[in-house]
């Protein structure tokens, strides 16, 4: 959520950056009055409150029984009054509360302008494009031909957009997210497993909602959504807490499943585990000072690339466009690995990672704080992908596959796959 001081403030710079977003910027005027109605009616009662207070010290002093009696009768005309105005008050509240939360972060300075992933901007480029004497398969053509993912009885038990892992795809999932906890672990990380339903309070505080509520799946007779992502916990843990500043930066590892509608996607990526309903992901969460923010972007960031190099995966990073960025981000970075399977052989890069600064706007939202000093003030949260298991998995079978369709297993892994070192 936005600091409406800074709204009242700044409300064309508010305005430009909403709109950067993709945003109504509308939205900040119809902000800006319920905040003026709001802060109007607040007035009133207090006003009124006081007059009221002066009134019932008269009656004490009042000697005359007729005098009190007509001061008694307007107290509860007053009263009457009073309560008709704090229920258009708790109606504006709610009305006000709604249409703040409808603006999105502000971007960061330096993020470039554009409307979609096309106006995103290639940062770096690390390792050369994977070279193969052969023409190299696509993962779905390698997985089915050795039986390591079956989206057709996925589609029996569970219907369109899932799949199963299967057989040494599953020991390598167990081995991915080992190999990364025993990483992060040993940078600090506490590791966390989440539940998979989320109330809607804290959904609402984690700033997804709004933007795409069609992603998501919610279930009415318990009012639960099921999570998105292990972030939405892991930030939501600390709802309405004051953190010690010398716990700072705090962070945290969690392996969840997650789960998206996927709804506005189509094509190729809806058969195969590009695109499910369902994936498990193990994802990196930190809490910080406004200060060190922009510093521990950059520490998500390093660790994702660190991973990328483990497994000498060829790879771009990419500073992404406001018009890309998600409704809690202010800044973000996306990892694009190259997957040489992809258009019949060509290959292309695709999105396996992603690392956002969603500064204050989660904090504010779930009301976190940190003790700084005599005052406290809102921490600054970031988010960043360690590992998403289907598209990492889908990297890992195209780079690492063999002329005779089958899949090396790179050498970090071996240590977790109990002496699984090729899938044949």
């Amino acid at each position: 959520m936005l600091d409406i001081k800074y709204i009242r403030e700044n409300p064309q710079k508010v305005k430009l950056a909403i709109a950067s977003k993709g945003v109504d910027e509308n939205l900040v005027d119809a902000v800006l009055a319920l905040d003026e109605k709001k802060r109007q009616i607040l007035l009133e009662i207090e006003t009124i409150r006081a007059k009221k207070n002066q009134a019932e010290k008269k009656i004490l002093e009042e000697p005359e029984e007729i005098k009190k009696k007509a001061i008694i009768g307007a107290l509860k005309e007053v009263k009457e009054f009073l309560d008709k105005k704090e229920e258009e008050l708790k109606k504006i509240i709610l009305e006000y509360e709604k249409t703040l939360g409808l603006l999105p972060n502000l971007p960061q300075p330096d993020v470039p302008l554009g409307q979609d992933e096309n106006d995103n901007v290639v940062v770096k480029t690390i390792a050369p494009k994977s070279k193969f004497s052969f023409i190299p398969q696509d993962y779905l053509t390698l997985a089915e031909k050795l039986d390591l993912i079956d989206v057709a009885r996925a589609a029996k038990t569970s219907g369109s957009r899932f799949g199963i892992l299967k057989r040494e795809a599953a020991i390598l999932e167990v081995a991915l997210v080992s190999y990364v906890f025993n990483k992060l672990l040993k940078k600090g990380f506490i590791p966390v497993i989440p539940p998979a339903l989320i109330k809607k309070d804290i959904f609402w505080g984690t700033g997804y909602s709004e933007r795409n509520p069609q992603e998501t799946y919610y279930i009415p007779t318990d009012d639960l959504y099921l999570i998105g992502t292990a972030e939405h916990v892991m930030i939501g843990m600390y709802y309405n807490e004051i953190l010690k500043e010398t716990d700072l930066p705090l962070r945290f590892v969690g392996w969840s499943s997650c789960f998206r509608r996927e709804a506005g996607s189509y094509g190729q990526d809806t058969k195969g585990i590009m695109r499910v309903h369902q994936f498990d992901k193990v994802e990196m969460v930190s809490f910080t000072t406004a200060e060190q923010s922009d510093a521990e972007h950059k520490f998500l960031l390093s660790l994702e690339e660190e991973i990328m190099q483990d497994f000498k995966l060829p790879y771009e990073v990419r500073l992404i466009c406001t018009g890309d960025l998600s409704q809690p981000a202010a800044k973000s970075f996306d990892i694009y690995t190259f997957l040489p399977g992809q258009n019949q052989g060509a290959g292309e890069y695709r999105e396996t990672h992603s690392c956002s600064n969603c500064t204050d706007y989660q904090a504010r939202r779930l009301n976190i704080k940190v003790k700084r000093g005599n005052k406290t003030e809102f921490v600054h949260t970031l988010n960043g992908t360690a590992i998403a298991i289907g598209r990492f998995l889908i990297a890992l079978i195209e780079n690492y596959q063999t002329k005779e369709g089958y899949i090396k297993v790179p050498p970090i892994l071996w240590k977790y796959t109990h002496g699984l070192k090729i899938i044949k």
